[in-house]
């Protein structure tokens, strides 16, 4: 997978009101985006550590780096992403 570049409009109006309160504003978007990955990858380390170790089938080591971790998780015939786990409970 590759990197994205996410670009975030914001008119002037909105500009100015962010800048009453921020010190730089793509400085607080990059930290609140780093902060949201923490918080998605401590959810899915500790739904997905949960699983693999109740999965009987499941006898190989639990990686302990994130990169080796993902990989094992989203290969897997039973791990579905948001999108996916949203579609799949609608009627």
């Amino acid at each position: 997978m590759t990197e994205i570049t996410l670009t975030i409009k914001v008119n002037d109006t909105d500009q100015l009101v962010l800048k009453n309160d921020l010190l730089d504003i793509d400085t607080w978007v990059q930290d609140a985006m780093t902060g949201k990955i923490n918080n998605c990858w401590k959810r899915m380390q500790t739904e997905w550590t949960t699983k693999l170790m109740n999965d009987e089938s499941f006898t190989d080591s639990i990686p302990s780096n994130k990169a080796d971790f993902v990989t094992l998780v989203t290969s897997r015939s039973d791990y579905k992403n948001r999108k996916a786990r949203d579609e799949a409970s609608t009627p």
